[in-house]
């Protein structure tokens, strides 16, 4: 979470940073480990799809990765999809035309995967991608990707389930991006934090960052190769820009006091923070060439939180101004500061829609959930119901919704869609992981 709460859940300036990350962070943590995922809820009027696993061309018994089982789990986390058992299938077809069309349809079956992976040698694979519609009786997607080395074949399948994904509902996938994430791990009794970059399902986790001393509010630049946040090294916070190559790491606020929750622009020019430099804890934006800053709010309360809107114009915060924390907009060009929310008592931690739209929030009432705010509509809805929710973070096309939980006293990420039917949890098999951001879209 980026902000800090007392037991009444108001934001407190002398413990912002250090206080609700100790309590949130009380628990031995496994660090660098594979998320693991549990789908607890999903659309009743899912798409059925038949995924028929890929024929296998080579000497070995077995492909080294199964990609039609990677692609089924895709469809089906995403509560849009119900794929058929594999076992149920009633033929496992390579080409367009083995296709009996009339075998596929008793099941409900509107459209069909098939395709093959073919050794190359050397590690290298080819792989075929055929994606018929039932109805038609026709191929509406063919694809081959040639001299693929093994370990990126599961983001293959990831680009598979995008194209899928995309030709059904029109609207393109998010299964070949990436989310990072802070674990911990205690170890002979001290702490050790990592800031690491998974899969979006969790899968090939790699560690960007091992420290000693806590890492928080991780934020991905619109181009996905750096990450900023916030890091404590020498004993108070500092908000870093690291590449994801390690070859680029460098301090960009260190000032007096408070250096927090950074925000990149749309354009990946500046950096919205949070500041105490001056006296009260206020949002800065930082133009990253020029190091210039240029102040947005001027309040004796904790403005903090920032978020950008799409266009880059405005900035969501949140601000305990009227007594509560609430969330607020403020425009960069006139200063102008309107209040964005007024459903309870306590909303905090905005998060913006890809399009600009929706506002993710933290909404207190009989605990922390994500609440989501229709700037279109103004209708309000709580998403979640479990006790301790923060740090909300949209999937780059919008339609899921990452953010950290407090599940029978352990602390995992879980996954819910903008309406609240399909919802998912990971974690890591016996630690605790926090501080999730959904990373871009990566280049096609």
């Amino acid at each position: 979470m980026k902000s800090m709460l007392n037991r009444n859940g108001i934001l407190r300036k002398s413990v912002f940073y250090t206080g609700l990350f100790i309590f949130s962070w009380m628990w031995s943590v496994s660090a660098h480990a594979k998320l693991t995922i549990e789908i607890s809820e999903s659309y009743e009027n899912a798409l059925p799809i038949a995924i028929v696993p890929l024929q296998w061309k080579g000497q070995a018994q077995q492909p080294p990765e199964d990609l039609a089982e990677v692609i089924r789990q895709n469809l089906r986390r995403s509560g849009k999809f119900k794929p058929i058992p594999a076992a149920e299938l009633p033929a496992r077809p390579t080409l367009p035309e083995e296709v009996d069309y009339t075998q596929w349809r008793p099941l409900d079956v509107d459209n069909l995967l098939i395709g093959s992976i073919t050794d190359q040698g050397n590690d290298r694979y080819q792989i075929d991608m055929r994606f018929l519609d039932v109805l038609r009786k026709k191929q509406v997607i063919g694809k081959r990707w040639s001299n693929i080395p093994g370990r990126q074949l599961r983001q293959v399948a990831h680009i598979m389930s995008d194209l899928i994904y995309e030709e059904l509902t029109g609207l393109r996938g998010a299964f070949n991006t990436q989310i990072a994430y802070v674990t911990l791990k205690t170890v002979n009794g001290k702490r050790r934090y990592t800031l690491e970059v998974a899969d979006a399902d969790g899968f090939n986790p790699q560690p960007i960052l091992r420290s000693p001393f806590p890492i928080m509010s991780p934020a991905w630049s619109p181009d996905s190769r750096k990450l900023a946040y916030v890091s404590f090294e020498k004993g108070r916070s500092h908000i870093i820009v690291q590449s994801l190559d390690g070859t680029y790491r460098e301090t960009v606020a260190s000032f007096k006091g408070i250096n927090g929750a950074p925000a990149w622009s749309p354009d990946g020019n500046k950096l919205a923070m949070t500041l105490s430099k001056d006296g009260s804890a206020d949002i800065y934006v930082m133009d990253l060439k020029t190091r210039k800053l240029q102040r947005l709010t001027r309040h004796w309360s904790i403005e903090t939180e920032a978020a950008w809107a799409p266009d880059g114009r405005s900035i969501y915060f949140n601000s305990d101004r009227r007594g509560q924390p609430q969330v607020f907009q403020v425009f960069l060009d006139s200063g102008e500061v309107q209040r964005v929310t007024y459903e309870g008592r306590y909303n905090a931690n905005p998060e913006v829609s890809p399009d600009g739209r929706y506002v993710a929030m933290v909404h207190g009432q009989g605990g922390f959930h994500i609440g989501l705010l229709d700037l279109k509509t103004n209708q309000f809805n709580v998403l979640t119901q479990s006790f301790l929710d923060e740090s909300p973070t949209f999937s780059p096309n919008g339609e899921m919704i990452l953010y950290a939980m407090n599940q029978n006293g352990r602390g995992k990420l879980a996954v819910v869609s903008p309406d609240g039917k399909t919802s998912q949890t990971l974690s890591v098999q016996d630690g605790q992981v926090r501080e999730p951001a959904w990373g871009p879209f990566l280049d096609r």
